[in-house]
């Protein structure tokens, strides 16, 4: 065999082998484009889930906003119901009380002069309602009446109430004040600090009103 003879035998076992190889290729390419096709069905399948759950989502989400706009109102409208509860509970104490002091017309020893429910003043700076007050001669009495007494409430009549109504109320500045505490319910811790600082105590029994007002402090 001649060497141009050796070496067309060796292009031709090359293009034999070429060959093979390239028909691998094209099976692998078969397999893959067909690997894809599949992948690509199951991409479409998946985005069709996701896009099924976003709406499943917005549509809880749009549920959930619709209820807790519901609690909310809900919510609104029983603070308004409890506060006009409340309202109209201490109003129903401010009268009892006022109506049995306006019967009596005596209170720390002293014989009324005038009692007023309910009065209010205002300045630029201050603004203060005062619940039953109480007048004679050069002294002032100062009422605070609540359903339910809490310490916080005295707290309020001694620090705040009495400078509040004198400097409102300019004309009674130099009287002598005495200062009382009632409601329905007096727990007995505020009627100890009550007596304590020389403050009435005055609470339902029955259908009378009960007045604790011996050995008051002038304020």
């Amino acid at each position: 065999m001649t060497n141009i003879e050796k070496t067309l035998a060796e292009i031709a076992e090359y293009q034999k082998i070429f060959q093979q190889n390239l028909i691998v290729s094209q099976q692998n390419q078969a397999k893959i484009d067909v690997q894809l096709a599949k992948t690509d069905v199951q991409l479409a399948k998946t985005d069709a889930q996701l896009a099924k759950t976003d709406a499943q989502l917005a549509a809880t989400e749009a549920r959930f906003a619709t209820q807790n706009a519901k609690s909310e109102l809900k919510l609104k409208e029983t603070k308004e119901m409890l506060s006009n509860i409340g309202f109209n509970l201490v109003a129903a104490a401010e009268e009892f009380f006022y109506y049995t002091l306006r019967e009596e017309k005596k209170f720390a020893g002293m014989i009324l002069d005038n009692i007023r429910l309910n009065v209010n003043g205002q300045t630029k700076k201050i603004q203060g309602e005062f619940d039953i007050v109480l007048y004679n001669g050069d002294s002032i009495g100062l009422i605070e009446i609540k359903h339910l007494v809490h310490q916080s409430d005295l707290d309020t009549l001694i620090h705040k109430k009495v400078a509040n109504f004198k400097a409102l109320f300019s004309d009674y500045a130099d009287y002598k004040f005495y200062l009382g505490i009632g409601g329905f319910t007096v727990p007995e811790h505020v009627e100890d600090a009550a007596h304590e600082n020389g403050i009435a105590i005055l609470r339902q029994k029955g259908d009378l009103v009960e007045i604790l007002d011996d050995n008051l402090k002038v304020y």
